[in-house]
């Protein structure tokens, strides 16, 4: 029988985080077609590709549930700064980016995703949008990507800007562009940038939208205190609660950051299957400990994201260290109770939770038979990973981005040996150099 692609000989990270060895993965067409004993498969399957998965460990590809691509050449400009980050920063970053600028940016971003295992990302939106997509198509990722909405707030400046009309019919213009590319690698989503930044009239027109075309909403929601005390200011309501009233609580909806939810937040949006995800390492470090347990617990299902990169990297095995630490110290010990969060739900939180986030649960997130072909390939024949009792508990605690060795995307090869098949690394890094310092300047934050 022929098949695209044979991995062969790997460890595999199964559904139920249980490892197999000595098994092969055969791909066609984009999907997995079928996994077993590596030496059924060998003579079962004439591959017109194969993959040595020897001294590695084959796992599903990680999801980068909340990101922005246009932060990417901000990197270190925001560490140790002093509130308010959003307005001496990343405004006017954003506000004088350029098309080249994004497309540079968005280049990067996936170079970097690409290299330390994260196969799929949701981009919560920014200027020139296209140009992210166009990156997006080169590279070989998954995405689904918006473009930064916002109508009001005294801090933005008209720039980046619209009326709802407007926004809507922009968003609606990328959709009917590219919805759908790439062999159904781009998916065009709704954005509400956050609620102090989108007038009700905003957020009830995109709610209303996304759910006509049958796409999704990326939000930012509960990341700091601030946000909260204005909801209940201007509308009386938490944030959550507003946007029930607005019509956007669904299940189409995903939510970044989630740390300042209150335990009615919690069962509200776990009545309307809304997807939450954490960002570990930006949250952790400026607005507090997200109820992660609690929100596990009530049924929601949770990804991860890196939040960009202008305060740390896109590594989501360093975003699986700092919220196992995190929640343990805060959550676990107070109480004495290690496992207050298990491993297994760590790193289903960077794959099947990514996926969940995505609305592409159904076929990405795991390691099965008619799943998409989103697989990673680890080199575990390394001291700091082998031996070990439990390879699972290392995926966590010691396994870095630099671990990955292979990526496959949608059945196709696109990093070999940590060499990165799609994308011109030298090319690309010397680009940004130069966008960085140019970008710098024009923005007045040399």
């Amino acid at each position: 029988m022929v098949c695209d692609l044979l991995i062969s000989g790997a460890s595999a990270l199964m559904p139920d985080y249980t490892v197999r060895e000595d098994v092969s993965i055969a791909v066609t067409g984009g999907n997995i077609v079928e996994i077993g004993p590596a030496a059924d498969l060998a003579v079962k399957y004439q591959p017109a590709q194969t993959l040595s998965g020897r001294g590695k460990l084959a796992m599903p590809g990680l999801v980068d549930a909340h990101h922005h691509t246009c932060q990417q050449l901000l990197r270190a400009k925001v560490t140790d700064e002093y509130p308010m980050i959003w307005t001496r920063f990343l405004v006017p970053f954003e506000s004088n980016l350029d098309e080249e600028d994004v497309y540079v940016s968005a280049q990067l971003s996936c170079l970097e995703m690409i290299k330390s295992g994260t196969t799929s990302f949701a981009d919560s939106g920014g200027r020139h949008m296209d140009q992210v997509v166009r990156a997006v198509l080169e590279s070989g990722m998954r995405a689904c990507i918006t473009r930064s909405t916002m109508d009001i707030g005294p801090a933005i400046p008209d720039s980046m800007k619209d009326s709802p009309e407007e926004n809507i019919r922009q968003t609606e213009e990328l959709y009917r562009q590219f919805h759908g590319a790439g062999n159904d690698r781009v998916h065009i989503w709704f954005g509400m940038r956050q609620v102090m930044t989108c007038s009700p009239e905003l957020v009830r027109a995109t709610a209303q939208r996304a759910r006509e075309l049958g796409t999704g909403v990326h939000a930012h929601l509960c990341e700091h205190k601030d946000e909260v005390s204005f909801c209940l200011q201007n509308y009386r309501l938490r944030p959550a609660e507003y946007l029930e009233e607005m019509g956007m609580l669904r299940d189409n909806l995903l939510t970044a950051h989630n740390v300042v939810l209150s335990e009615s937040d919690i069962a509200l949006m776990a009545r309307r299957g809304v997807k939450v995800v954490h960002c570990p390492r930006a949250n952790l470090s400026n607005h507090g400990f997200p109820k992660t347990p609690r929100i596990l617990e009530q049924g929601l299902s949770v990804g991860l994201g890196s939040d960009g990169c202008c305060s740390s990297s896109l590594n989501l095995f360093d975003e699986m260290k700092v919220l196992r630490n995190g929640i343990i110290a805060y959550w676990g010990l107070p109480i004495f109770d290690p496992v207050v969060l298990r491993v297994e739900q760590i790193v289903d939180m960077a794959t099947q939770g990514g996926a969940n986030a995505l609305l592409q649960g159904d076929s990405l997130g795991s390691l099965q038979v008619g799943k998409k072909a989103d697989i990673i390939c680890i080199d575990i024949d390394q001291p700091h990973i082998s031996p070990t009792f439990n390879l699972v508990s290392t995926l966590v605690e010691a396994v870095t981005g630099g671990d990955v060795v292979d990526s496959v995307i949608d059945g196709k090869l696109v990093m070999k040996d940590r060499q990165v098949l799609t994308l011109d690394q030298k090319k690309i890094l010397a680009q940004a150099k130069e966008h960085m310092q140019t970008m710098a300047v024009r923005a007045g934050i040399a």
